[in-house]
């Protein structure tokens, strides 16, 4: 059942969908932090698990039946995946330290994330939650490391000692590069925490910082390119070198445009940023005029539903795309609209830093803005990248 909160400041009663999570599948918690897997991990666990068993192990260890293979090749994925969320529980502890709220863990195709609430206050605290997260990795290949050699002495095979080593040798690869300076990775977390020391300015820190990360971007996706078409047998590595460096770049840009957003936004609240008194539709109203009389006529892919001026839901241009045609004259606003119980809807004395994170939590493009059951506007994605646009007139 959905639950009524009391906004702070305005006394009113505003009904909102719980606080959404992380899409995926999840685990559970460690030291209270939730861990969850995202859909795309599986496919990195297949590639992987299907890269040691028939081109990593076989060849340091052969003679070996292809059941063991696979066993290693099972168990080798799963403790470099376990070695990932090490890195992200190190930096999640120690942001937690710092005061900084960490929604979750999320494992994914290329690598982990923890998720914070907000970035480090300080160059200080930024320098350390991002130092630790390589520093964990390579205290990781040295424990690997120092198992594989002396697993012999204890009677453990040749099983344990190569998956051991293969081990230390990716936490090695993965500190390494961690440690490039490219923002959003650790190592860029570091520049940008030095820039922002001498600068004085987290802005310009970010700007500089996610730069070098559009560049190295750039440059894995150029050297991947390269891989294809020169390097012989280099087609997979370089494959994977445009995926990184595609992700990599995009994140970058999209970090530093956050950044942007927060700094013109935090001063803002809903009702301060909204769209005021939006178009609104009757529950009554049929499928085809909405779509002859608002959706074609209005430039709107949203609108919110009310009853006798009390909001109680929204209806999309995808919820009539889903219909059939023949069913616009029969059905009604209210048998597709999203009710008021699935919706973000919050006072316009929300501080649009609370909008942001209800609008990533719920997954939502738009929310409801409303006062005592009174729709006074709305905030959407379109919204936000007009504010975007003007925060980059100020760069």
């Amino acid at each position: 059942m959905p639950e009524k909160v009391t906004s702070s400041g305005s006394g009113s009663p505003i009904r909102r969908k719980p606080r959404g999570r992380h899409s995926g599948i999840r685990l559970g918690s460690i030291g209270g932090f939730e861990i969850s897997l995202d859909y795309s991990w599986f496919i990195i666990l297949v590639l992987i698990v299907a890269s040691f068993t028939t081109a990593v192990f076989p060849p340091a260890a052969p003679g070996l039946g292809q059941g063991v293979y696979i066993f290693m090749g099972l168990v080798g994925a799963l403790l470099f995946f376990a070695s990932l969320l090490l890195h992200e529980l190190a930096h999640s502890f120690v942001a937690r330290a710092k005061g900084i709220e960490v929604q979750g863990i999320t494992l994914f195709i290329f690598g982990g994330m923890a998720r914070t609430a907000r970035e480090a206050s300080t160059p200080g605290d930024e320098f350390l939650i991002a130092a630790v997260g390589p520093l964990a990795s390579f205290a990781l290949a040295v424990l690997f490391y120092a198992a594989a050699s002396t697993a012999p002495t204890i009677g453990l095979g040749l099983e344990f000692v190569v998956v051991a080593e293969y081990l230390g040798i990716l936490n090695l690869i993965l500190a390494v590069f961690n440690l490039l300076p490219g923002f959003p990775l650790d190592g860029g977390r570091l520049f940008r925490a030095t820039l922002w020391r001498f600068t004085g300015s987290f802005r310009k820190a970010t700007r500089i910082a996610s730069g070098v990360g559009r560049a190295l971007g750039w440059g894995l996706i150029a050297l991947g390119v390269y891989s294809f078409f020169f390097a012989g047998g280099g087609f997979i590595g370089g494959l994977w070198l445009v995926f990184i460096g595609w992700f990599l770049g995009n994140a970058a840009r999209m970090s530093y445009e956050q950044v942007l957003l927060q700094e013109m936004l935090s001063p803002l609240t809903a009702g301060e940023a909204m769209s005021p008194n939006p178009e609104t539709v009757a529950p009554d109203l049929p499928i085809d005029t909405l779509v002859h009389d608002h959706f074609l006529r209005m430039p709107y892919s949203a609108f919110p539903v009310t009853d006798d001026g009390v909001v109680i839901g929204i209806v999309t241009l995808g919820q009539v795309r889903a219909l059939s045609r023949d069913d616009w004259k029969e059905k009604r606003v209210s048998d597709i609209m999203v009710p008021l119980e699935e919706t973000v809807l919050l006072p316009p004395e929300t501080p649009m830093t609370v909008v942001l994170e209800r609008m990533r939590d719920a997954g939502t493009r738009r929310i409801l803005v409303a006062r005592e059951w009174e729709l006074v506007g709305i905030i959407s994605s379109t919204d936000i990248a007009r504010w975007l646009d003007r925060a980059a007139l100020m760069d």
